[in-house]
């Protein structure tokens, strides 16, 4: 019985932690980006003492953005990919995915960006559902991972759609353990360890698979979507996930995705000046620090209610007793 109470508690733990009312985080500023040249801005990190964006509409270039004043300004840095790794994906949706990108541009779709201490930058591909790492001092290469990934994530219910695979990427800052978020339908976590020239799942890759739907913000008309993840991040020994429907920011444990504590955006984000029209929200990027957190727009060059059509970062406080409160 008492093995039975445990087990419960633990299915039940996620969904007492949603119900709960979330704390709202408080908007600091907000920056509209000039000079990124595909426009969407699809993926933020603090790495070696500047802020850098990736966009998924271009393969060959990271943007350093200057912060230096309210409307950032995104200075390219050119890089050339080699061809990604064929991953085990199924044919049909490999081609799906190449006609979307033969369309909208951007090949690889660029989501998610992270670095370790040693200034390497990892970039996550969803279109080829790989892990492009940039070094500081040497040419661009595609991790080596293990093709169980893709089907131990398949087997959970994870990466079966179109435009649904890996939308966030997250790395230790000694680069030994890397986490991807599997973007809806079903949307999950997966973990990874560094070997002397491969990456390895240890006792499974896949931390985390959850579907169902969620109701969207009233703002947004209030109808049921698929739960997802537009982001991920590894800090203070925590992950962070950016929750694009629900437009908030969760803390959970690295070693089993496990949900602890939610924050919301959606009052300052679902101003009628700030609002987009999309039933989804258009929040992609996410960069935590101990101060507060950084939230970038994908908008998909669309105005909000105000007319701004720019991509747009925002800075949120941290919570009152900071990130790491288990309240």
């Amino acid at each position: 019985m008492r093995r039975l109470c445990v087990a419960l508690l633990l299915i039940a733990a996620p969904l007492l932690v949603a119900a709960q009312p979330l704390d709202e985080l408080k908007l600091l500023s907000e920056h509209p980006v000039e000079g990124i040249a595909g426009g969407n801005l699809s993926g933020l990190a603090w790495c070696s003492e500047a802020l850098w964006a990736v966009s998924d509409r271009d393969d060959d270039r990271l943007y350093r953005l200057d912060t230096s004043q309210t409307v950032w300004h995104a200075e390219a840095e050119p890089f050339v990919a080699p061809a990604p790794p064929v991953m085990p994906l199924p044919w049909g949706l490999r081609m799906s995915t190449w006609v979307a990108g033969q369309v909208r541009g951007g090949d690889l779709d660029l989501e998610g960006l992270s670095c370790d201490a040693k200034g390497n930058r990892y970039l996550v591909s969803e279109a080829h559902a790989a892990v492009l790492q940039l070094p500081p001092a040497a040419a661009p290469q595609w991790l080596n991972l293990p093709g169980g990934l893709v089907r131990q994530a398949r087997a959970s219910g994870m990466l079966l759609h179109v435009n649904a695979l890996f939308e966030g990427v997250a790395v230790d800052p000694a680069g030994e353990r890397l986490w991807l978020a599997a973007e809806r339908e079903n949307r999950g976590l997966l973990v990874l360890h560094k070997q002397p020239s491969s990456w390895r799942c240890t006792g499974g890759c896949v931390l985390l698979s959850e579907g169902g739907q969620e109701s969207a913000p009233a703002q947004l008309g209030g109808e049921p979507q698929a739960r997802d993840f537009s982001d991920l991040v590894f800090s203070q020994g925590k992950l962070f996930t950016l929750e694009r429907l629900g437009h908030r920011i969760c803390r959970r444990q690295s070693d089993s995705g496990e949900v602890e504590r939610c924050w919301s955006f959606a009052a300052e984000a679902l101003t009628e000046a700030r609002r987009y029209d999309s039933p989804f929200g258009v929040a992609e990027a996410l960069v935590i620090d101990k101060d507060g957190a950084w939230v970038g727009l994908d908008n998909g060059r669309r105005a909000r209610g105000d007319g701004e059509q720019r991509p747009l970062v925002w800075r949120f406080a941290a919570p009152k007793g900071g990130w790491g409160n288990t309240r």
